[in-house]
């Protein structure tokens, strides 16, 4: 048995939390145990239930108050005086063995580029408490629409593999906003960026920026380290895909307890459905 972690990640209003408390309500509804994990110390009383609360050692609100600090210097502070009592995160999650944990994480790019604290941290939960880590990194699938600000989530998602050093997935979350403005064959094209979608980039900007847009579209794809796996969240099928990927790269079902033969049974009728058919039947439902 072992005890899995979930980072999830991406900008503010990317659907991070809707998509933890989704993959929280099928991971319970399939039998297994999760919970989920606040780490963002700004997050609003009352909108999901956490196990584990950051606001419980210290919150934005009471720091901005009694520091004087803006939101982002605050939530630095925040994540520092967490780095600083990691002992109290040992005792909160010290309890919950052979489990699903989500941690729900801030959307401040500063915590793993300018500040390495969500690095220190995963490396913190997977050395010493002995999770097996991976990542989620969510952009929205509004973002495509816009092809400049697309790629900029593009290299942020890649600035988080890199630094992070996590097995990592990631997600391009809200697809049920664009159906009705874009095909299904250019929502694929997204999945996958690359060079041929540099075209789209310079007819909306600049001249003067055209070599900058060529350069790092070429980055992206020299690397080929981004792709991503589409997500409704309001679609269980979905979010059963991308747990099926999570729990790949976690390696959960090695760790678990062999079975009796009809469970193993039950189990292969279950993975009939690859993942690569999930995610196709997602793109293509009407």
């Amino acid at each position: 048995m072992s005890r899995v972690g979930v980072m999830v990640l991406g900008p503010a209003g990317v659907g991070k939390s809707t998509f933890c408390s989704s993959l929280l309500n099928h991971i319970q509804s399939i039998g297994r145990r999760a919970h989920l994990v606040n780490l963002d110390p700004a997050a609003d009383p009352g909108e999901y239930e956490f196990t584990v609360d950051i606001r419980d050692l210290i919150s934005l609100e009471d720091v901005m108050q009694e520091m004087s600090f803006g939101p982002n210097g605050g939530l630095l502070y925040c994540f520092e005086f967490l780095m600083s009592h990691l002992d109290w995160l040992d005792e909160e999650i010290g309890d919950y063995e052979d489990e699903y944990l989500i941690f729900d994480c801030p959307g401040q790019i500063e915590l793993y580029t300018h500040v390495p604290v969500l690095p220190a941290l995963a490396k913190h939960l997977s050395q010493n408490l002995g999770f097996s880590m991976c990542a989620a990194y969510l952009l929205e699938a509004p973002f495509v629409i816009d092809r400049p600000k697309f790629f900029s989530g593009v290299m942020s998602a890649m600035s988080a593999m890199i630094l992070l050093e996590l097995p990592h997935i990631n997600v391009l979350s809200k697809l049920d906003l664009i159906k009705d403005d874009m095909s299904k064959q250019e929502i694929k094209t997204f999945l996958t960026p690359d060079a041929s979608l540099l075209s789209g980039i310079n007819t909306t900007t600049n001249p003067k920026f055209y070599d900058l847009n060529r350069a790092l579209v070429e980055l992206i794809d020299d690397f080929g380290m981004v792709q991503f796996l589409p997500l409704d969240s309001t679609n269980s099928d979905s979010v059963a895909m991308i747990l099926s990927y999570i729990d790949d790269i976690t390696q959960w079902a090695e760790a678990q307890e062999p079975k009796e033969p009809k469970d193993d049974v039950f189990e292969e009728d279950k993975e009939d459905d690859t993942a690569a058919d999930m995610i196709a039947q997602l793109i293509n439902q009407d």
